[in-house]
């Protein structure tokens, strides 16, 4: 139980990472209210694009700054906004403050190149964007920056350990990734305010095949993983969730609130990413082969099956556009643009709303039975109100925080969704970075023998497993149930 013993230990409240988690996004989320009151205060914030003209890789995010700023000071200052916010942090923490600047400047530097690197057309261009670059093939491997980034530390790590060493105190995975969750919560929120403007029809069959296969894909992924796999809940939790609701982001969140080692839902974002990309190779040319007749079933089925935000709306532009082709091809019917990607967008907005609301029920569950790493309970001892609460998982508080002010937001005034989805988009900028510098840090501080022998060999199996022997199919059936028989709105 030596792991149950640190989970439980009390700190003070300014050296608890958790809570500086909470207070550090929710510092950034109040920035990022800043349009909403006519103050642009995150518009400097870089965001890295996709690229064939590395002069155009990275720009201020707001409009407002494009014209004035550049990219380079954009992202200079992007990196000293977020020294000086972590470098206080980890000082109230007890971290030596010297060491910490200098290792999260290397850090940040290192992280950044890497996300550049991977928002190169060649390899992150969706096959729908392919001919805006000039380019006839990409890899389509969104957010693989990420990777890169894990990859570097992985090296450093594992074959530079005095380097590695030195950049120690400043790589603090559990608290970037906690951080980035709470900004999240805000951009899952004001998302959820615009599904509720589609189509009522589509919302409420949306929703209904969301709990529908949530409740087939969690269960059964999770006793795959436990009973043919032999993994510990600590890896069949969060590969659950990330198979099961939102990819990377219910795997990191998942992770956090059962408290496993952060190394577990990194390692499971690695292989999402990559399975991901797979599935946006094949699933709407699939789609489109077997579903022309039936479009809304096509549109729901790829935020059913694509495990990530990104990769779930490129794979329903890439539907759209295919079934409207081959539907006035084969049947003369010209349907109006953008309805299967809104059945895509519908049904994956709710799927990230499960993102906060099972990684709750987790911590609470985890927390009243003390499970540990292993899946053992502590037999015969009566879990006290104040032990849940020291166990449970901050983070949580902080993102259902953020996700409830902008979706309160968001349905009382809706004039103001817009200038909340602009704010939300530039803190979201700021919470990819943190998730980046989760990766890194992850990589620094990994030992590869002992991450295969921990089992990522079975991880890619199960995955394999569990996605083109029953998710892929139970999700079209849903898809089917929910979505036989409504067609888009004809053109004219």
């Amino acid at each position: 139980m030596e792991g149950n013993e640190v989970y439980c230990e009390r700190k003070p409240l300014l050296k608890n990472e958790d809570w500086w988690a909470v207070w550090l996004g929710l510092f950034i989320f109040l920035l990022g209210l800043g349009p909403i009151f006519g103050s642009d205060l995150l518009g400097w914030v870089v965001k890295a694009s996709t690229w064939m003209d590395i002069s155009k890789a990275i720009a201020p995010i707001s409009k407002t700054y494009q014209g004035s700023m550049a990219g380079v000071t954009s992202l200079v200052l992007t990196y000293l906004f977020l020294l000086v916010v972590t470098a206080i942090g980890a000082a109230a923490m007890g971290a030596n403050v010297k060491r910490y600047i200098a290792g999260f400047t290397i850090i940040f530097w290192i992280t950044y190149i890497c996300m550049i690197i991977g928002e190169n057309a060649y390899i992150a261009a969706t096959p729908d964007k392919q001919a805006k670059f000039g380019i006839t093939w990409s890899l389509s491997l969104g957010e693989m920056g990420f990777v890169f980034a894990m990859i570097i530390g992985l090296i450093i790590g594992n074959f530079f350990t005095g380097f590695a060493k030195f950049l120690e105190d400043a790589a603090k995975p559990e608290w970037f990734i906690k951080t980035g969750i709470v900004i999240l919560g805000a951009a899952i929120g004001i998302k959820t305010v615009g599904a509720l403007d589609l189509g009522k029809t589509v919302i409420i069959r949306g929703l209904c095949a969301v709990v529908e296969a949530y409740l087939i894909y969690w269960p059964v992924v999770y006793f795959i993983s436990r009973r043919y796999f032999r993994f510990t809940p600590e890896w069949a939790a969060p590969l659950a969730s990330g198979i099961s609701i939102c990819g990377v982001s219910a795997a990191i969140a998942t992770g956090g609130a059962i408290r496993s080692r952060p190394v577990v839902p990194v390692v499971l974002a690695a292989v999402i990413i990559v399975f991901v990309a797979v599935e946006l190779l094949f699933l709407p040319w699939l789609a489109s082969f077997l579903l022309y007749q039936e479009p809304m079933v096509a549109g729901a089925w790829m935020g059913l099956a694509v495990k990530s935000d990104g990769g779930a709306v490129a794979s329903g532009a890439i539907t759209d556009s295919l079934i409207r082709a081959r539907a006035l091809t084969e049947m003369g019917v010209k349907w109006e643009e953008g309805w299967m990607l809104m059945a895509t967008t519908t049904t994956k907005v709710f799927i990230d709303i499960f993102i906060g609301v099972w990684a709750f029920i987790l911590a609470i569950i985890w927390s009243v039975f003390k499970i540990d790493k292993c899946g053992a309970r502590e037999a015969g001892h009566r879990v006290k109100a104040r032990e849940i609460w020291d166990r449970f998982p901050k983070f949580v508080i902080g993102f259902v925080i953020t996700f409830g002010i902008l979706l309160l937001v968001g349905l009382n005034n809706p004039a103001m969704i817009k200038s909340a989805q602009a704010g939300s988009d530039q803190a979201n900028a700021l919470r990819t970075i943190f998730f980046a510098l989760c990766f890194f840090s992850i990589g620094l501080v990994t030992n590869v023998r002992k991450l295969w022998r921990a089992g990522l060999g079975r991880v890619i199996a199960v995955y394999a497993v569990c996605l083109f022997a029953f998710i892929l199919w139970v999700g079209l059936l849903i898809s089917w149930i929910f979505y036989h028989g409504i067609m888009p709105p004809v053109v004219g």
